[in-house]
């Protein structure tokens, strides 16, 4: 079955939301070099990773500029996983891979020629609509298409994201068959601010989309 992640936690209350939804990930943002909303203090950040209850994935979505720092943020926030965007390269990502005890999920573009290279180097793959800046969160999708088929040619885990909505998630779901979906802007009144039923619609739409066996 799909796995869902809620992405861009800000509030307790959306947090709380999030787990009573029934998501299998909770992704909180911090430290990243884009304008956006969804971003919290480190220490924001670490409260909000020790707030997730057991069997739930806290997930760290940064985007550090060195192997250093990357290594830094988690040992400050102590995630069950860590998101890195924009700035690492697949060795790199590797590097924080070994020096830290919890999983890596690289973020890429789907038209990256290095898209493989990154599935060697990283527990998971998160494929985004990304911006020139290299952070996701666009709210726009990508070509589903050609995400199938990296699903279909990588053994490492596919994470689907970019604009994924409670309305089109179980059709992204059908079509790509990935490891897990990832919505943040998707669920939200305003930014950083959750919408409950839309993340509760969300989460149930995943869990229900048919995929082929």
């Amino acid at each position: 079955m799909t796995r869902a992640k809620i992405c861009g936690i800000t509030r307790e209350s959306d947090l709380d939301a999030v787990v009573a939804a029934g998501a299998d990930a909770v992704g909180v943002t911090a430290a990243v070099t884009v304008d956006t909303p969804r971003e919290v203090s480190v220490e924001q950040a670490a409260d909000f990773a020790a707030a997730v209850p057991p069997f739930v994935t806290s997930v760290l979505v940064t985007m550090p500029d060195t192997v250093a720092r990357a290594v830094q943020l988690v040992e400050r926030v102590e995630p069950d996983a860590v998101q890195l965007h924009g700035n690492l390269g697949p060795d790199e990502i590797a590097a924080v891979g070994d020096r830290v005890p919890v999983k890596t999920i690289a973020a890429v573009d789907v038209t990256d020629p290095a898209v493989g290279d990154y599935a060697d180097a990283a527990d998971a793959l998160l494929v985004d609509s990304v911006d020139e800046q290299g952070g996701g969160g666009t709210g726009e999708t990508h070509d589903w298409e050609r995400t199938a088929e990296l699903v279909a040619e990588l053994n490492a885990p596919v994470i689907l994201a970019g604009g994924l909505t409670p309305e089109n998630v179980a059709e992204a779901v059908d079509t790509v068959e990935p490891f897990a979906v990832d919505v943040a802007s998707g669920v939200e009144r305003q930014g950083g601010v959750k919408d409950h039923d839309a993340v509760r619609r969300f989460v149930e739409r995943t869990g229900s989309a048919v995929v082929d066996a």
